[in-house]
């Protein structure tokens, strides 16, 4: 176990020193499960993603539908409020930017609120989903997602604190105006950047 924790503490150093650990951050070799509530048994049957909002027309996709979409990967680092970091993650999805550009979206959109299971949403606005490597991600590394990562589909916005990555996605929602979500309302940032440790709001703000 010691030798253990020598090594992981080595690669946090080599970590920092590269830039790649946003600050308050700690490395981990697991992927911690936190969310809110039990994980959602969901059928695959009657599952759909619906876009709704501020687009030309609303959509849905059944997971048949949905899994015929093209699919990019990225590797990257993820980084949770809580305090841990996991570097060289790989994730498969639909590209957002690419999936925006299929339903058609008014001038007036300007932010992206997700909604997931148990009424879970998250909110960002329509120019940070839009970087090239946010994903509608359902796979990591190689295989699908595992229930409690948010199977069948998640949002996957690395460039910020990990809860702005929602779990269990059915529905993305397409507004002319800032509605923050289940964690913003109870405290959490509004933007969630880690490398600007925006992980609490001031009281006061909402």
């Amino acid at each position: 176990m010691l030798e253990d924790f020598l090594s992981r503490r080595d690669e946090e150093e080599r970590m920092k020193a590269a830039g790649r650990i946003p600050p308050g951050q700690s490395l981990t070799q697991k992927f911690p499960v936190l969310h809110y509530g039990s994980v959602p048994k969901i059928d695959l049957t009657t599952w759909t993603l619906r876009v709704f909002g501020e687009v030309e027309a609303e959509k849905s996709w059944t997971w048949d539908e949905f899994q015929q979409l093209p699919t990019v990967q990225v590797k990257t680092d993820i980084h949770c409020v809580t305090g841990w970091s996991k570097f060289d993650t790989v994730w498969e999805g639909p590209l957002f930017r690419d999936f925006v550009q299929m339903i058609g979206l008014k001038p007036t959109a300007k932010y992206v609120i997700a909604h997931a299971a148990h009424g879970f949403t998250t909110n960002l606005p329509l120019e940070v989903m839009l970087a090239d490597d946010v994903l509608l991600a359902w796979k990591y590394n190689g295989a699908y997602l595992d229930p409690e990562h948010g199977f069948p589909v998640r949002t996957f916005v690395p460039q910020r604190y990990f809860w702005k990555s929602a779990k269990w996605l059915h529905g993305l929602e397409f507004s002319p105006t800032d509605r923050p979500g289940f964690w913003e309302q109870a405290g959490y940032h509004n933007d969630g950047d880690p490398w600007q440790e925006e992980r609490y709001q001031r009281r006061g703000m909402f």
